[in-house]
This record gives C-alpha cells, structure tokens and sequence, in this order.
C-alpha cells in the first residue's frame, strides 16, 4: 500500500515538474519581444513598437491584461470557494433568501468603475492617434486590388505603385521576405511627424503596420487620416487587413524608415524615378483589363 502511494507521488511530482518547464517555456516566449518588425516563427506577443502610438497601444494592451488577469482569478477563486463550502454534503440545507442590497450594489458598481478605469486611457488613445496638427511631410495611400499606391504631395510629385514580390523574386541575400517584401519599397525619415492620407480605388482595403500602432481603412470615395512618427532606423513590414478579393493575401506593405540625411538623398533618385510628367498621379502599373 505505501510502496504504492509513493509510485504515483512520484509519477505526480514529475507530471507538475514537466508541467512547470512547459509553463516557464511558454511564459519566457509570451515576455519576449520580437526581435525583427515582422512575424516571428512562434510569436506570441505583440511586435516591438517603433512609434509613440504602438508604444501607448502596447501600454494598454498590458494594463488590459492585468485587468483581465485579476477579474479571471477572482471568478476561478470565488467558483473553488462555492464548490467547496456549498457543495450538498457540507451544506445539506441550503440557505433560503433572494436578495442581499450590498451584494448587489457591489456587482454594480465595481464593473463599472473598472469599465471607467478601461474607458480613460481607451479614448486618450483613440484621440492621440486620431491626427496630428503640424505634420512635417503627407504620404497619401490608395488601396487598390491588388496593390498599394503612394505618392508624397510634399515632394514634386513622386508616386510609385508597390506590388508583392512574386516568390521566384525573393532573394533572400537582400533580406526580403516571402508575401511581405514589395518591388517599390515606402521611403520615410524618423523623427518626423508625418501625416498619412487613406483612400480606396476601388473597394474597401485596410493599412495596417503592427510595429506602427497604425491599422486604418481604405474605403473609395472617402479619405481617412492618421499620423505616425518613426523613432528608429528599419524596414517594417505590414499587410492588407481587410478581405478585398482573391488576391487579398498578396498586399503586403514594406516601409524602410531611413534618417533625414538619408531620406533627403533617396529623394533626388526618387524625383528621377518616379516623379510623374505633369502634376496629377499617374500609376505606373495597372491592374485592370482594357475594355
């Protein structure tokens, strides 16, 4: 009988520590950031942030699961307690009432002073990401199926159309990455307040860079701004998050955040590049049939 309790004490004690090592491995993953602006194999928490606004978001997102966290140990808690003292063994004659005023005050009041608590922050953010007042430079944006196109108001004219990288394209010598990497990549300096217009050309597209804090809509007909500053040198990746047809998957976004030095001198091959003959935008690429 002994012999027997310390077997399965054993077989128990090694299945919690075999546990524990799995929930370390996860937590230290969970903790790590990303260490490149892109998806990584196994990546469990958000992409480091490369703007103010990510920064605040990533804030959020954190103090969000503190909450969550707490109210989800409450529940678990207060659900052992009532399994145990209520159960129909220890407590055969259950108490007869319907009503308790502070119980039911309780339940009232402090979600929603929690939702109060959630709601401050929530909309300090949404107006802080809203636009800036004094942008430094515009980059204007049209979703179209199925690429992007850009053209920098600020500067003669330039505009370009970026188009996935087919895969046979992809060389990896140079860092691109399959279904991110564009043939015309976004040039934009740091340290820049930089205003982006939003439009769509033909349906609803959608943005979105994770390292940017930056996810809006390209909806035809209506024109939807945001801002970012960039704080560090880097290529950032993002896609399409908003299903726009069969070929959704391949509108990827890549943006090189370059220093103001650098970014003055990619404008002059830019202007000789890209610069349109006349004033108005011209695409360079199409993805439309002639009639």
């Amino acid at each position: 009988m002994g012999l027997s309790i310390r077997i399965k004490t054993k077989k128990t004690m090694k299945t919690l520590k075999n546990f524990g090592y799995l929930l370390a491995a996860l937590v230290t993953v969970w903790a790590m950031p990303a260490t490149a602006q892109a998806p990584q194999p196994w990546q469990l928490n958000l992409q480091e942030a490369a703007t103010p606004m990510a920064k605040r978001m990533g804030d959020f997102h954190d103090m969000l699961l503190w909450i969550i966290a707490a109210i989800a140990l409450f529940v678990l808690v207060l659900l052992v307690w009532v399994v145990i003292r209520y159960n129909s063994k220890v407590n055969p004659e259950p108490s007869q009432f319907t009503h308790n005023v502070l119980i039911e005050v309780l339940w009232t009041v402090i979600p929603v002073a929690i939702l109060v608590v959630i709601a401050i922050p929530s909309f300090q953010l949404l107006y802080y990401q809203d636009r800036i007042e004094e942008p430094d430079m515009t980059l204007k944006v049209t979703g179209r199926q199925w690429y992007w196109d850009y053209e920098y108001p600020d500067h003669e004219g330039i505009a370009f159309s970026s188009y996935a990288l087919a895969e046979d394209e992809i060389d990896p010598a140079k860092n691109q990455i399959r279904l991110l990497s564009t043939d015309n990549v976004v040039v934009l300096p740091v340290d820049t307040n930089i205003q982006i217009l939003m439009t769509g050309g033909d349906v609803i597209h959608s943005w979105t860079v994770p390292a940017f804090g930056v996810k809006i809509d390209a909806i035809p007909g209506r024109l939807n701004e945001t801002w970012v500053r960039i704080e560090k040198p880097g290529t950032y990746y993002g896609q399409c998050s908003e299903i726009c047809g069969k070929d959704h998957a391949f509108m990827p976004i890549e943006v090189r955040a370059v220093t103001k030095e650098e970014f003055e001198q990619w404008l002059v091959t830019a202007k000789e590049e890209f610069a349109s003959i006349d004033a108005g935008f011209q695409p360079i690429r199409t993805a439309f049939l002639q009639e």
